[in-house]
């Protein structure tokens, strides 16, 4: 019997500001859907879609602030925020 694979599971991904060039074909406000292997974490998401890793530095999941190392579950909300400069 060969090894079972891990069922995938689907997160929807939205990017923010300067973060945004690295998907052009993203809309303005618009979410991408990907597939993850169980227990995949932010910073998979982010090397999934290519995003450069010190450009991220606001991690939401779900609507409240998390970390890169935090798993992510089946149906998350997941938002890759630049630094933020006020004036």
């Amino acid at each position: 019997m060969g090894a079972r694979r891990l069922a995938e599971m689907q997160v929807e991904v939205t990017v923010f500001a300067t973060l945004r060039k690295y998907l052009p074909d993203l809309p303005v406000g618009g979410s991408k859907y990907i597939k993850v292997d169980p227990g995949a974490t932010p910073a998979d998401l982010i090397q999934i879609l290519g995003l450069p890793a010190d450009e991220v530095k606001i991690v939401i999941r779900n609507h409240v602030i998390t970390e890169l190392d935090e798993i992510v579950e089946d149906g998350d909300r997941i938002a890759f925020a630049p630094a933020i400069a006020g004036g």
